[in-house]
């Protein structure tokens, strides 16, 4: 993936990265489907984790003008799914993504992790 195509999705990148996610992953789905252009993928150690995690990007996307069209699982708390068109955000609960493996559907496409040190936060 180019570095302008991570450029364009830095607000929920950082807002994933900002509260302690747990391996994540942001995956390049142009050409793949039709639905969205990325996915990012996030671990959280606990239910709890996974509700603070998804009201952070929320709220914080939210001050810069980005509405999510659909969070779904966020009363659970084991597999939020936040969609906001040109990206689609999957924050799980650990056992939960290793049951899914969302990563493994997407074995054709551009993956790439995430972390504090590549992405300005």
């Amino acid at each position: 993936m180019e570095q302008n195509f991570y450029d364009l999705f830095l607000p929920y990148i950082n807002a994933i990265l900002a509260r302690k996610s747990i391996n994540p992953v942001m995956i390049d789905v142009r050409g793949l489907t039709s639905y969205t252009d990325a996915l990012i993928i996030c671990s959280a150690n606990s239910s709890r984790h996974v509700v603070a995690i998804a009201e952070h990007v929320k709220k914080d996307l939210k001050k810069k003008t980005i509405k999510a069209l659909s969070i779904e699982g966020l009363k659970e708390g084991h597999w939020v799914l936040m969609d906001y068109g040109d990206i689609i955000l999957h924050i799980f609960y650990e056992p939960e993504r290793t049951l899914y493996d969302l990563e493994g559907l997407w074995i054709d496409a551009d993956i790439k992790k995430l972390d504090n040190n590549s992405f300005d936060i």
